[in-house]
């Protein structure tokens, strides 16, 4: 790998790590390299994606993004196919972590995998997409995994509007890039930013049944989203000790009035047999 290369990588996985600061708040030294500047995501949360943009699916058929939202949550995914690094490390990271999910892409959630490059067209996209679908290895993945390319207008619109800033390094040929993941409501808003290149199956799915407004996932879902709180600034499920005191207190109540019911119900029933033996005295 060449120099260069080298520092469009690291470049990508230090904005990676400071994902959620916008760069006057990341106080970038004059050290760091050329490609990191103006590189990083900034979370939009609960702002709406312009859903009425085009882009072209796998097979060349433009369509409004909003077409592409089906009524239930997705993950939207900003990369470039012919990335030589970065982004399959993104995809993988997102393809491991929906492998471990018990909900299933094309029937509780979707994804949106959007290339930025402008020169990129349909044929790499079903590239990525045939590979992708086959390795997930659940029918309905064809078409709930959509891999889309566009023009510059409609990108820039779309990044700019998701939070996702990148750079072309000339020198390399290469774009800079921060690697991410965000969760999209059904109705287009962005709800959950996920950082890095390894994603957790928990929180994606927790992510994806909060976006849904409890529509999919199952009660022990519902339950973990009274235990576990979004942290925006960490861009993970946090743990909330007071919710889970509450339902542990709620729990302790309910069996030591289950426990005092069958012992008082044991109790009557053995006052009545101890009556029935005494005879009866006429």
């Amino acid at each position: 790998m060449s120099g260069s290369m080298m520092h469009i990588v690291l470049a990508g996985l230090l904005a990676a790590a400071i994902g959620p600061l916008p760069a006057q708040e990341i106080g970038v030294p004059n050290t760091v390299p050329e490609q990191l500047k103006d590189v990083g995501i900034d979370q939009r949360l609960d702002e709406q994606v312009p859903l009425d943009l085009a882009f072209a699916d796998e097979n060349g058929i433009r369509r409004p993004l909003r077409q592409f939202l089906r009524g239930r949550p997705a993950v939207l995914s900003l990369v470039y196919y012919e990335c030589p690094m970065l982004c399959t490390m993104v995809l993988n990271g997102l393809l491991k972590a929906v492998r471990a999910m018990p909900l299933t892409i094309g029937s509780d959630f979707d994804i949106i995998t959007v290339s930025f490059d402008p020169k990129e067209k349909p044929e790499l996209a079903r590239a990525k997409k045939e590979e992708y679908v086959a390795r997930y290895g659940r029918p309905s993945a064809g078409e709930g995994w959509r891999f889309l390319t566009g023009d510059e207008p409609e990108i820039r619109a779309l990044t700019k509007a998701a939070g996702f800033r990148y750079k072309f390094d000339s020198i390399s040929r290469q774009w800079a890039h921060a690697s991410g993941i965000m969760v999209l409501t059904p109705e287009g808003r962005l709800s959950r930013y996920f950082y890095g290149l390894e994603y957790s199956a928990r929180d994606l799915r927790l992510g994806l049944v909060d976006s849904s407004a409890g529509k999919i996932g199952s009660k022990v879902d519902q339950v973990l989203l009274y235990c576990f709180h979004y942290d925006a600034r960490q861009g993970k499920y946090s743990l909330l000790i007071m919710n889970v005191v509450r339902i542990a207190g709620v729990a302790t109540v309910l069996c030591l009035g289950a426990f005092w019911f069958v012992m008082a119900k044991k109790e009557r029933r053995k006052n009545k047999e101890h009556v029935e033996k005494i005879p009866d005295i006429a």
